[in-house]
């Protein structure tokens, strides 16, 4: 199988719409004394915008947004982000750092060890690109799933995306013990338009290699039939070759096929 495959994790490896994006709603309201909650689509509409791959820049920015609408310009503002991150945290991990106990405990599950292990055993390297910390990335790999020390460039390791330098850095791992490295296409798997802008930026940035971006449906989008084909399309249009509505349909067959 000449392929490799990379990972993003929120949205495709863990369904967070009931936890990053609650907590970063929670921060925005905090910081507005609870004049405005983004709602889904609100969030939906900045992530669109394929810029804001980080929930507590995005937080931030949708904070400022708010006053800005209200006749305050940004300038006048002192906003604190570390303020703004704390409070995030102490949604997303909880109170207790050292026993999580925030909205990360909760999160469903979207693909399961034994899919890993498929993929293996079709001779297919795979790893993890992903915009989430070291800790909460972690947590759902190896806690939750199982995962053996897989590869994984995390927020602290690598530009965010969409730079693609952190699923070069993957790539760079995988490939190490497979030969003929250069002759395998590198498939990154990811749900929002800045994880298909970083496959259309790594393309350009290695013009040699083949790069295939497939997008996946997070569970917030299944939920709402009416959003599915905007939600596909913008994936399409930002460089996706497919979009499917789980990651366990990325199968070695269709893998192959790709």
């Amino acid at each position: 199988m000449s392929a490799i495959v990379v990972f993003d994790i929120d949205g495709v490896i863990r369904d967070v719409g009931n936890s990053y994006r609650r907590a970063l709603a929670d921060t925005v309201a905090e910081f507005t004394s609870g004049s405005f909650r983004p709602s889904p689509i609100d969030i939906d509409k900045l992530k669109g915008e394929g810029i804001w791959n980080n929930d507590w820049e995005g937080s931030q920015e949708l904070i400022y947004r708010y006053f800005e609408s209200q006749g305050q310009p940004r300038s006048e503002l002192k906003l604190d982000y570390e303020r703004i991150v704390a409070y995030f945290q102490t949604k997303y991990r909880g109170t207790d750092p050292v026993n999580w106990n925030g909205y990360i405990c909760d999160e469903p599950l979207l693909a399961s060890r034994e899919y890993f292990n498929s993929l293996t055993a079709a001779g297919i390297p795979w790893g993890f690109f992903s915009g989430a910390t070291q800790g909460s990335a972690s947590y759902i790999l190896h806690r939750r799933l199982g995962l053996n020390a897989p590869i994984l460039v995390a927020m602290e390791d690598a530009p965010g995306k969409p730079d693609p330098t952190g699923l070069f850095m993957v790539v760079a791992q995988l490939s190490a013990s497979q030969k003929p490295a250069e002759n395998r296409s590198i498939v990154y798997v990811g749900d929002t338009v800045a994880d298909m802008h970083t496959i259309v930026n790594a393309s350009s940035k290695q013009p040699d290699r083949h790069f295939i971006g497939v997008g996946v449906l997070p569970p917030h989008i299944l939920s709402e039939a009416s959003q599915i084909d905007d939600y596909r399309d913008s994936l399409l249009r930002a460089g996706a070759t497919i979009v499917i509505n789980n990651v366990t349909e990325l199968t070695p067959e269709k893998i192959d096929l790709l």
